[in-house]
């Protein structure tokens, strides 16, 4: 079985706390691209991209509606701020949503 690391070591032995998270993408090609960039970056240990979310929400005064993609990221804590500044800087959206939390972990990761 794969798990997401960085080269021989897992996220937990090289960066200690782990932080997991979401974020929604407007397509399946940007999403893959971010990814991509995420990960070459060792920004990211892994990004698993679930397509075709219909997102529903409010957007200055309206509520929305839209075909997204949903992206669930690992990364350390310590690397979470670069993490966010980096994808700030390629999201497509004016304001990118990005939730993360620091689960338990179990066993070697």
């Amino acid at each position: 079985m794969k798990v997401c690391q960085w080269g021989v070591f897992s996220v937990q032995e090289r960066h200690g706390q782990v932080s997991v998270g979401v974020l929604h993408l407007s397509d399946v090609a940007s999403a893959r691209q971010i990814g991509t960039l995420l990960v070459e970056r060792q920004l990211a240990a892994c990004i698993n991209l679930l397509p075709a979310v219909e997102s529903i929400y409010r957007w200055q005064g309206n509520v929305e509606t839209a075909a997204e993609v949903l992206a669930i990221f690992k990364t350390a804590a310590v690397t979470f701020p670069a993490f966010q500044r980096a994808l700030s800087d390629v999201h497509p959206y004016k304001v990118p949503e990005i939730i993360a939390s620091a689960p338990q972990v179990s066993g070697p990761y």
